[in-house]
């Protein structure tokens, strides 16, 4: 019997690859739900659907090549036309937490450069207000320790992620600090508070970047909710 949380994901991946035309570069999320995506584009590929694709990190851009979308470099594009990933939570706004895969500061970059950015999850990473899944913020490794300290003061309380007692990298080389702020009132003003200290590459919030919202529920549907501008 197959999951019941992998056929929620995949009906989402599903109606994000819809928004897809020929002729289009694309950027490639990562995570489990974006895997869904990638698999379900590598079909139409096969298909006959022609496009490129920027990968958010190395585990996903492995999976495009074997699903044989074909990979492009920022040294070949001057943008991306969709973007599709997943979250870790979505709050009213579309504002987001990413990175619990610890690839936010890859994925900020691809989402820059995405004229039209969809996020696809499944009902339980939407929240009135974000904050319950800590905080992940990319740091440079060298000074980590002062640069924890730092966080800490704006009133969270950093880990150091770590797989099998070492700290855990990026694929940039970077370290992992998960930062429990519980409920974030100000997102936009966190995010910028963040991003000022010395030794922080990027944090996870993602603040007015999603367009559309692409939420799968338990019981096989769908809502789309998409972003009010001003």
């Amino acid at each position: 019997m197959e999951d019941p949380v992998k056929n929620v994901k995949k009906l989402a991946a599903v109606k994000a690859i819809d928004y897809i035309r020929d002729g289009m570069t694309l950027g490639l999320g990562t995570g489990s739900t974006a895997y869904w995506a990638i698999q379900g584009i590598g079909e139409r590929v096969k298909q006959g659907l022609t496009v490129r694709a920027i990968a958010t990190s190395v585990q996903s851009d492995s999976l495009a090549r074997e699903a044989g979308i074909p990979i492009v470099s920022f040294a070949e594009i001057d943008h991306l036309d969709i973007t599709i990933d997943g979250a870790d939570e979505v709050d009213e706004k579309l504002n987001l937490i990413k990175g619990g895969g610890g690839a936010l500061l890859r994925e900020k970059i691809v989402a820059s450069a995405t004229l039209f950015y969809i996020i696809i999850v499944d009902e339980t990473k939407l929240v009135p207000r974000l904050g319950k899944f800590p905080l992940p913020v990319e740091v440079a490794p060298f000074g980590w320790e002062m640069t924890s300290l730092q966080l800490s003061k704006l009133g969270c309380k950093p880990v150091l992620r770590s797989v099998n007692d070492k700290p855990f990298l990026s694929d940039n080389g970077h370290y992992i600090l998960d930062c429990a702020f519980g409920e974030i009132v100000k997102p936009a003003l966190l995010h910028e508070q963040v991003n000022a200290i010395t030794g922080v590459m990027d944090n996870g919030l993602f603040i007015n970047m999603a367009d559309v919202v692409i939420a799968a529920y338990k019981d096989g549907s769908t809502k789309l909710v998409e972003r009010v501008s001003g």
